[in-house]
């Protein structure tokens, strides 16, 4: 599986992904600038990601948690996401993000 990861500079980036595996940490563990602070424990909002349009309707709508969290992040767009809350399977096999700013 992949994902296409947008940085801060536009550059797209493919990675490889693991089935269970949550987004911020394919996205971490490839080197890619994102904090992920609070290590996908809901407390923060520095995973913050732009889900291209095409695959917003195929993610789990986001929690209460999440929303609230989002709430606190910078630039928050009609398809922002926490990427800690994004769990890869077969079915996001080719997820597009762009990482969101940081603040």
């Amino acid at each position: 599986m992949k994902i296409h990861v947008t940085d801060f500079d536009g550059k797209e980036h493919t990675l490889e992904a693991l089935e269970g595996w949550r987004v911020m940490e394919i996205i971490r563990d490839h080197g890619l600038p994102i904090k992920a602070e609070c290590g996908g424990c809901l407390a923060c909002a520095t995973c913050h990601v732009y889900v291209a349009p095409e695959w917003q309707n195929k993610l789990v709508p986001p929690s209460l948690d999440e929303t609230d969290m989002l709430d606190m992040a910078v630039d928050v767009k009609d398809n922002s996401r926490l990427s800690c809350q994004l769990i890869m399977n077969a079915e996001l096999d080719g997820l597009r993000v762009t990482l969101a700013p940081a603040g």
